[in-house]
């Protein structure tokens, strides 16, 4: 079995019973897992709704990413969907988790996991604020 073993961009909700399932293992001592969901701010202005936008590229730039991490730590499983489209206050964004063997490990790979997916995977995120503006962010 691979160990990037669920990777997606959806337009339907995110399960984190379905991410963490997913990177379950009998030798994995620590899964570490970030979901991470819209809030009703950003930068002390009041979000009221934001959408994202993905490159049809997004998949294989996130599996890319996904086996980079997976090289660099004893990773047994890895998992990261990504919701694209309209999101309300309150609703995951992304879900990601990482089982290794040990439980510092799981949180280092699900860190660098996060951190490269935001600044490498095409996806964008468009925020709408409580004033009427909106704003463009790259990276999800």
């Amino acid at each position: 079995m691979s160990v990037v073993r669920l990777i997606a961009v959806r337009e339907s909700e995110l399960s984190v019973d379905e991410v963490r399932a997913a990177v379950a293992d009998p030798a994995a001592g620590g899964i570490a897992l970030f979901a991470g969901t819209v809030r009703d701010s950003d930068h002390d202005r009041g979000v009221s709704g934001l959408s994202y936008s993905a490159h049809p590229s997004a998949v294989d730039e996130l599996r890319r990413v996904a086996e980079v991490v997976a090289e660099k730590y004893p990773v047994i499983g890895i998992a990261a969907v990504h919701r694209v489209g309209d999101l309300a206050i309150g609703d995951l964004a992304v879900v990601i988790a990482v089982s290794c063997p040990h439980r510092a490990e799981a949180f280092d790979a699900c860190r660098a996991l996060i951190d490269r997916l935001k600044h490498e995977v095409p996806i964008w995120k468009h925020q709408q604020f409580g004033d009427g503006t909106s704003e463009w962010v790259n990276g999800a």
